[in-house]
């Protein structure tokens, strides 16, 4: 049972995570040979305020 954690600055939209989670999931199918129905995603979409890299907030960049 594959479980997968997406993490990503700002908004997506639903066909964005739709898209998201049919590309990973066929991957995982097509590489690990793993059935589509046992693949768990799990998008998170996390604040640009609340994501730094390199000491600056994201939103700030």
């Amino acid at each position: 049972m594959p479980y997968v954690e997406v993490k990503v600055a700002g908004k997506l939209t639903k066909e964005q995570k739709e898209k998201i989670a049919e590309g990973i999931t066929k991957v995982l199918e097509e590489v690990a040979n793993k059935p589509p129905q046992s693949t768990y995603i799990v998008i998170t979409e996390v604040d640009r305020e609340n994501w730094a890299k390199g000491g600056k907030l994201l939103s700030d960049l």
